[in-house]
């Protein structure tokens, strides 16, 4: 295996099992700041080993082994911890190395579900929870959780939360400070205090699949295994709390937005826009799972909540059979009902797109404008990208064109930029 297959490796494994080997670790130690760390440990001997030695049969087996015994290691180091080591050393057998639990774990974990309707068996949504808890700041939370359950980089939450690296890296230890001073225990909520911390689970969720189904940085447009892991704990998350409605608002977002990921892209990868996309080859069988949810939304909740409204945008393009054919009028109205709900800078760009479409590029071009001035979206290639494009419809092409080129130099994922450079080209 060659230095470079082998980092790759690594790389793979980690964004599928980071969040359940931190889960694990934190069960061992009961110190979930520490099963980071010891987590980031495992995963830079992998760096060093695998590429040397080769993949191991059990690669999320392989991590979690260092990561205990470098635990056993600390608490050795810790003279007053040696019952903990014992039982760590000598108790758990192979199944709990791959699951957390003791050898009979499954057998044990099936009969507490049986006794308890609350628990959440589900290792990475439970530590979601401990990650949103609320001694921490929201923002910590958010950058918190998309660190050690997303199995994001400092540099990728900076972009999905559209902030400096140096401040994401400044929450995430302040984060993990906090809940070590506040002597937070690794354990589940209970169902009363779950839903106090629901809104920064949607929210971290919903952050997850932002990142996904349009990566900041790299060479991939959609990172499925980001993606498939947001749908995964909102579809998990709906089934323990059925009667929720901004759940089932954010399950009909996510799978009406994955619905599309199969035209997205072309079989060269490169990024095919809305208007040129293959509306056969958008997953059916998503779309109905999606409105379902939306329906179910709308009959637990009195009226629909903010991503409840992202859904029903998301409906009126999956029903549509082209872009001109969309229902743009209610797709303003609908945005427009979102701003008022959650305001943000990127709701308003969009519904400059959406006016756009259904009034033309002169009526949304000031909505734009005016988001340019406030200066929210200073460091997104979102903006510029928007508004090269109405200046491009216009006919102004020389404004169109320095827009144009300031989103190029702002976007950072490679096939996005590729895109851009070809409105700029054909501007030339």
């Amino acid at each position: 295996m060659t230095h470079h297959t082998g980092r790759e490796a690594v790389a793979a494994v980690w964004r599928i099992e980071s969040a359940r080997i931190v889960g694990a670790l934190a069960r061992y130690t009961g110190d979930f700041a520490m099963a980071e760390d010891l987590a980031q440990e495992a995963l830079a001997e992998a760096l060093v080993t695998w590429p040397r030695d080769g993949v191991p049969r059990q690669p999320a087996g392989w991590l979690l082994t260092v990561g205990r015994r470098r635990a056993i290691d600390a608490f050795r180091r810790r003279a007053a911890l040696d019952e903990r080591y014992a039982t760590l050393a000598g108790t758990l057998g192979e199944g709990g190395v791959l699951t957390g639990g003791d050898a009979a774990g499954p057998v044990r974990a099936a009969a507490e579900v049986l006794w308890d309707p609350d628990q959440i068996d589900d290792d990475v949504l439970a530590l979601m929870f401990i990650s949103c808890h609320p001694v921490l700041s929201r923002e910590a939370r958010l950058a918190l959780t998309l660190r050690v359950v997303g199995g994001l980089t400092s540099d990728e939450i900076a972009k999905a939360c559209l902030v400096p690296t140096a401040t994401v890296q400044a929450r995430i230890t302040r984060a993990k400070k906090t809940l070590g001073a506040a002597q937070v225990a690794f354990e589940v909520p209970p169902a009363a205090e779950r839903r106090a911390r629901l809104g920064s689970v949607l929210g971290v969720i919903y952050l997850i699949f932002t990142e996904g189904s349009s990566a900041s940085t790299g060479g991939d447009l959609i990172r499925f295994d980001l993606a498939g892991e947001a749908l995964r704990l909102a579809r998990v998350l709906a089934r323990l709390m059925p009667d929720d409605a901004e759940v089932y608002g954010l399950l009909a977002l996510l799978e009406l937005t994955a619905a599309r990921f199969p035209a997205r892209t072309g079989p060269d990868g490169q990024p095919v826009l809305l208007e040129q996309q293959d509306r056969r080859r958008w997953d059916r069988s998503a779309i109905r799972r999606g409105r379902a949810a939306l329906a179910k939304a709308a009959e637990v909740g009195n009226g629909l909540g903010a991503y409840g409204l992202q859904a029903a945008i998301a409906e009126c393009h999956a029903v549509a059979s082209s872009v001109e054919a969309t229902n743009w009028e209610r797709v303003v109205l609908l945005y427009e009902a979102l701003g008022r709900l959650a305001p943000s800078p990127v709701v308003e760009l969009n519904r400059a797109v959406a006016v756009s479409m259904a009034d033309g590029p002169a009526a949304a071009l000031p909505i734009v404008d005016e988001l340019a001035a406030d200066g929210a979206l200073a460091n997104s290639h979102l903006l510029p990208s928007v508004r090269g494009e109405l200046l491009t419809r216009l006919g102004r092409t020389d404004e169109a064109r320095a827009a144009l080129a300031e989103a190029v130099r702002l976007c950072g994922n490679e096939r996005e930029k590729s895109v851009l450079a070809g409105k700029l080209s054909d501007l030339a």
